[in-house]
């Protein structure tokens, strides 16, 4: 992985809007930038309604942004069947839920196949099906080609489902919550395969998740999204050890060997993206401002009433900034 190279997959001022019953507008993401290097493992992370999937979907073509740009190899994305279907073959989608993801009346073989087919590509079928197989860990590839999903376990079905992205040779794979419906027996042996396939391959990926300590095993960078924004960014081990957003703080404090020393119990309702509120879309259950950390800072008013994005500080905190800057 080189951090340096220029990014693979990257959106600049992304937002997605949606309408909501009663005429309302629900800003499921809300201003995004992200960058995806070359052989990176980025998490993408944050409560449930946080629009990390809704995200993922836009980053993948299915989503139309309401604003801003998705670009691949440094080309805007387009969106005609043509161009979307060519960026599909090299972006590619594993689901969370291997068995909805698998026709209970297709073999292994086809589910595999059916990329290729879709895309076109009749040379060596048996062979990338086989190939493909192999690289998911399901050996000998040809002990699976009759096989049907009913007879497979969660872990050889997530594993067929990743064969089927492979066997198209993707430069990038988005999954999204990819281990959460398999036993946790099974969850470190796919975890495993990323990272091989990763490593093997060069393959770039964005896992979505709400689970930390999943990031903190397969991620190299980890993006932490709340009501639609990404509000704090870096290296997994440095944000999950020294977290500076007080959302990530609460997150992090719950984990099994926190670095934190109590966990952090969030105040108010969770995120509503068709009523985003004013200032930092986060005060209304900070910690930090309720405990009058912010009013100590000086920043208390501006938390209120000043919205706040992630800066080139990697952050989008008033309190985290000031206290920053006290510190340099």
């Amino acid at each position: 992985m080189n951090h340096d190279a220029k990014p693979l997959l990257s959106a600049r001022d992304l937002a997605v809007r949606f309408n909501a019953p009663g005429g309302r507008v629900a800003r499921a993401v809300d201003g995004v930038d992200i960058d995806l290097a070359p052989g990176e493992i980025l998490a993408l992370a944050g409560e449930s309604g946080c629009g990390k999937t809704t995200l993922a979907r836009t980053l993948l073509g299915l989503e139309r942004p309401s604003e801003g740009t998705v670009a691949f190899g440094g080309s805007p994305l387009r969106y005609s069947t043509r161009a979307l279907k060519a960026y599909r073959r090299a972006v590619q989608l594993v689901l969370q839920d291997p068995s909805g993801a698998l026709n209970p009346r297709h073999t292994v073989y086809d589910a595999v196949a059916e990329g290729l087919r879709i895309h076109g590509i009749h040379d060596n079928e048996r062979e990338r099906v086989a190939d493909a197989l192999s690289r998911a860990g399901l050996r000998p590839p040809e002990k699976f080609f009759l096989t049907y999903p009913h007879e497979l376990s969660g872990g050889q079905r997530q594993r067929v489902v990743i064969a089927g992205a492979l066997v198209l040779e993707p430069q990038v794979i988005i999954a999204d919550e990819p281990v959460a419906s398999l036993d946790a027996s099974v969850r470190g042996e796919i975890l495993a395969l990323l990272l091989r396939l990763r490593d093997e391959l060069g393959l770039a990926a964005i896992v979505v998740t709400h689970d930390l300590g999943l990031a903190w095993n397969i991620a190299d960078r980890i993006a932490v999204m709340y009501l639609g924004r990404i509000v704090e960014e870096g290296p997994v081990d440095r944000v999950l050890t020294e977290p500076r957003h007080p959302y990530t703080q609460a997150l992090v404090s719950v984990l099994p060997n926190s670095p934190l020393p109590e966990p952090v119990v969030l105040t108010g309702e969770p995120p509503d993206a068709t009523a985003v509120p004013g200032g930092c879309r986060f005060h209304p259950r900070c910690q930090v401002l309720a405990g009058g950390l912010a009013e100590q800072a000086g920043v208390d008013d501006e938390c209120r009433r000043s919205d706040v994005a992630l800066g080139t500080d990697h952050i989008a905190c008033h309190y985290a900034r000031t206290m920053s800057t006290a510190t340099t």
